[in-house]
């Protein structure tokens, strides 16, 4: 009778008439990054175990297709939260107000690393971003000097960097609705793109020529996508040594007895270089909750203090143990303030 009663109350607070089969749900759903999505699988499970709550749905869509069916409406037919392994972005926040999901709590959950990886069946890659960018953009500068490019024309890894080892650049790696991607072409094709003086400045004169250049991936079998799933591509590397693959560093330390992350400028992934920020291709990791359907769905407070629980996310937290880097305690208390007084996400913060 609770459930009910707060389903009815939930429906009268977003001005909807009750219908008993619309709003029958009684559990959370979940959308989103395939990154985090083994972290609120987690929480999930422990969520579940607590008691009077059914464990939440949670489906991997990646983050830009999750954000998209978060942000289509207020109610039970959608979402209740999204993984993100990216921050919002202020045209998805637009998207989401013009359907009407207007209060937006936002949860920074932790970092991630990106690693490029290969099979332990080959050498261990040193590469640079430098090297990335000039290996996957579409366009890259003319090697003959002057500020003009031309059509990526590397065809090796010896082509873009003698030091390289002479072989076909074979890159598998997540679509454009990922956030790893975004993440992937802001870190790291756009790390090296900036290696290029004119093109540096080129972001100060127009942004948008800019981010053509620096975050277009070719086009022509050297990059393949290989969807939101993680295994999928730890199995295309397995089958081809020579191939590289792009995925978070949780999903590479479930895996080191089959793939070694590439050394980038100097650098290894490690949880201790993505926390104190030595290694340069990280980013941190957030969920995103209608505070509509707080009163509405039944266990929404309940995951959201789960979450956020020093057993769950602090240092020697469970997810911690599933690769998760941790906020550092200051930021992970602030965190935690904003998340215990519901705070509004807004543009004007962003």
């Amino acid at each position: 009778m609770m459930i009910k009663k707060t389903l009815v109350m939930g429906a009268v607070a977003l001005g909807l008439a009750y219908n008993p089969a619309a709003f029958a749900r009684d559990y959370i759903t979940i959308v989103g990054s395939s990154t985090v999505y083994p972290f609120a699988t987690t929480v999930a499970e422990h969520f579940g175990n607590i008691g009077g709550f059914k464990t939440p749905k949670i489906e991997s869509t990646g983050t830009g297709g999750g954000i998209k069916l978060f942000c289509a409406g207020v109610g039970v037919g959608h979402p209740d939260i999204v993984n993100a392994s990216r921050r919002i972005k202020d045209s998805e926040v637009k998207a989401c107000e013009q359907n009407g999901v207007t209060d937006i709590l936002e949860v920074k959950i932790g970092y991630d690393g990106i690693t490029i990886a290969n099979s332990k069946a080959s050498p261990q890659y040193k590469l640079s971003v430098k090297d990335v960018y000039l290996a996957l953009a579409k366009e890259i500068p003319d090697p003959k000097g002057g500020q003009t490019v031309l059509p990526n024309p590397h065809k090796t890894w010896k082509a873009v960097n003698p030091e390289l080892p002479d072989k076909k650049i074979e890159v598998l790696g997540p679509p454009p609705t990922s956030g790893t991607r975004d993440a992937f072409a802001e870190l790291a094709m756009e790390g090296g793109c900036k290696q290029f003086d004119w093109i540096k400045a080129l972001k100060e004169q127009d942004e948008s020529k800019f981010k053509a250049l620096c975050h277009t991936v070719r086009e022509d079998g050297a990059y393949i996508e290989a969807g939101e799933n993680d295994n999928l591509i730890l199995q295309k590397l397995q089958a081809n040594p020579n191939a590289l693959g792009i995925f978070g560093y949780s999903f590479l330390e479930q895996n080191t007895d089959k793939v070694q992350a590439a050394v980038m400028d100097g650098m290894t992934p490690t949880f201790e270089s993505i926390a104190d920020g030595s290694y340069e291709i990280s980013r941190p990791l957030y969920f995103y909750m209608k505070k509509a359907h707080l009163d509405v769905i039944p266990g929404m407070k309940e995951y959201l203090t789960e979450f956020t629980s020093d057993k769950a996310w602090g240092d020697e937290g469970y997810l911690a143990d599933k690769g998760l880097i941790p906020l550092p305690s200051e930021e992970r208390t602030k965190v935690a303030a904003d998340v215990k007084s519901l705070k509004n996400l807004s543009l004007s913060e962003k």
